[in-house]
């Protein structure tokens, strides 16, 4: 918050990466946008920057490290379904899930643009879209209604405090069950493939003149 707008930025990088934290974008838009009514539009411009920057790193690693690196941070159905939706859909799977507030994953479908090789040009163009289009949103309805909005939280804020806790718990159990799951299965996968067999190469034999 000290640092304002330059701070939406490296708070993007980090919520576009690949260890995400959702709803932090949205939560420091809407609480700077609303203290500084007259630039909600330039918290929303920088809110978009460090989106689209931290989308474009996750999407270089899923192009640098193609379906692998995908297939080694989520689950193998979760994957498929996330390929089907990126051929079908192409530009739109990264638009609207770029639009979409939590607990809409983004960060699989990055990675699954930069696996696929979807032009970097069109990448950008949808993830800048869906972004700008949402924060844009947020920053003019904080503007407009944040007193509003602060005084709900200030009236209820015990029960949203545990309302986060609830989630977050929850939300740090079900991925520990997937990683649980991810390392059971990989281990399986290890003991059901064979050794590989070295033959042993046959011994020279000297000539004897």
């Amino acid at each position: 918050m000290s640092l304002g707008g330059p701070g939406l930025i490296l708070l993007g990088l980090a919520d576009n990466s690949v260890i995400p934290l959702p709803g932090s974008m949205d939560v420091l838009t809407i609480v700077l946008a609303a203290n500084h009514r007259e630039f909600w539009w330039y918290y929303s411009l920088m809110a978009t920057v460090g989106a689209v920057i931290g989308g474009y790193l996750t999407y270089r690693l899923g192009r640098k490290g193609g379906k692998e690196t995908l297939e080694q941070k989520l689950p193998r159905k979760r994957v498929d379904k996330v390929y089907r939706t990126f051929e079908r859909w192409g530009f739109w799977a990264v638009a609207v899930p770029a639009l979409l507030p939590p607990p809409v994953p983004i960060v699989p479908f990055l990675l699954a643009a930069g696996a696929l090789k979807y032009p970097r040009k069109h990448f950008v163009t949808a993830l800048a879209l869906g972004r700008a289009i949402r924060f844009t949103l947020i920053g003019f309805i904080a503007s407009h209604f944040g007193t509003q909005i602060f005084h709900f939280f200030s009236k209820y804020y015990k029960p949203a405090l545990y309302s986060l806790i609830a989630v977050a718990v929850a939300g740090g159990a079900i991925g520990l069950w997937f990683y649980i799951r991810y390392r059971q299965r990989k281990k399986a996968e290890g003991k059901s493939r064979p050794g590989r067999q070295v033959a042993a190469r046959p011994r020279s034999r000297k000539k004897i003149a």
